[in-house]
């Protein structure tokens, strides 16, 4: 008999990205059964990229959760209290998560942090099987200077001072960074159809990262969408550090921070991120294209 898991992560691109490997951890332990992912609808067109989702329950943060009596209830979403009752009340067979099983514990990668709850189960992940394809890297470098929170957005004005040293490149970013890319391709100079921002969906995001030959950006879900694809990045961290958040160790991926941790919510540029300067940047572009 089919069993029917549903699995909690009512957040962003990047983290669902950094997900993949628990979902495709579950999959493995479940062949034939049905997976049910609650997260955003927005984040539809990533879904059979990951090879581990039947379907989709259109959630934003802890839910509620529009699902009834799966067998088996899956917490990648945070520590609770909020997500466990929310997957409590669609009464589970069984529920994986912190708190019910193993402790939450601080300091640890988001990506070793989900593959470790389902390892605590006895379900084996591998933190490494993030990959979603390989750029062919014809397309052009991109730069998307937008961020969730101030905090985490390096100046626009050295975004754009990295943007003109770069050959063929666009600026990306969602509707609201509108402005803000607008400014960075005005800065470097560039052409208005190089400045995409509010122009791509997220499949269009995709394709087009899936294609490009260099990503620059801060702490945010297009660095993940780097990773995924093997494109060559330098990601900008500022409040938080990249052993928490960070692209993996090696092929081509530079992650830069000062050494300084503050508030990833907070309203002003965080001091650490300014430390990182322009030149440092271009530097570390120049080495993972190299």
């Amino acid at each position: 008999m089919a069993l029917n898991l549903l699995v909690l992560r009512g957040l962003g691109l990047g983290d669902l990205l950094t997900a993949v490997p628990a979902l495709r951890a579950l999959r493995q332990a479940f062949p034939g059964h049905r997976i049910t992912l609650a997260a955003p609808r927005a984040l539809e067109a990533l879904l059979p990229l990951t090879g581990a989702v039947d379907a989709q329950v259109d959630v934003r943060g802890p839910g509620p959760v529009p699902f009834e009596r799966p067998d088996i209830a899956v917490n990648l979403h945070g520590r609770g209290p909020q997500s466990i009752d929310a997957l409590r009340r669609t009464d589970p067979g069984r529920l994986i998560s912190f708190g019910t099983g193993p402790a939450w514990q601080d300091g640890v990668h988001e990506v070793r942090r989900w593959c470790g709850l389902l390892e605590w189960y006895g379900i084996r992940a591998d933190p490494g099987d993030l990959t979603l394809g390989v750029s062919d890297r014809t397309g052009p470098a991109i730069v998307h200077p937008g961020a969730a929170y101030p905090a985490r957005r390096w100046p626009p004005e050295r975004f754009a001072e990295v943007a003109a040293e770069l050959d063929d490149v666009v600026v990306t970013g969602n509707a609201e960074e509108v402005p803000l890319a607008e400014r960075v391709a005005e800065l470097a100079g560039l052409p208005p159809e190089r400045m995409l921002a509010g122009r791509t969906s997220l499949g269009d995001l995709i394709d087009l990262v899936s294609r490009s030959k260099l990503v620059v950006c801060g702490d945010t879900g297009v660095a993940h969408l780097a990773t995924a694809f093997c494109v060559p990045s330098v990601v900008l961290f500022g409040p938080v550090s990249p052993s928490l958040w960070g692209p993996p160790p090696g092929w081509r991926h530079v992650a830069l921070w000062a050494g300084r941790s503050g508030d990833p919510h907070g309203e002003r540029v965080d001091p650490g991120l300014l430390r990182i300067e322009v030149s440092e940047v271009v530097d570390a572009a120049l080495e993972v294209t190299s």
